[in-house]
């Protein structure tokens, strides 16, 4: 397991696992950040990752990217 800001680019991963509190959690299964769904990281851009989700794209920090485990 790595996190989702260490996965390759155009590279679709299955997320195993999503840390932080649970405020955190929830915006991210807000988002679609969901364990047992595909991601597709697409690019890292100043200090932000752009993640496929669910045919939607979304830039995350690299903060919140490191809690999500693939």
């Amino acid at each position: 397991m790595l996190p989702l800001s260490f996965a390759a680019a155009d590279e679709e991963v299955i997320i195993k696992k999503i840390g932080g509190s649970d405020e955190i959690k929830r915006h991210l299964e807000d988002l679609g950040f969901v364990p047992g769904s595909p991601v597709t990281p697409v690019a890292v851009r100043d200090g932000n990752v752009i993640v496929k989700v669910k045919e939607s794209r979304i830039a995350i920090s690299r903060e919140l990217a490191q809690k999500i485990m693939v």
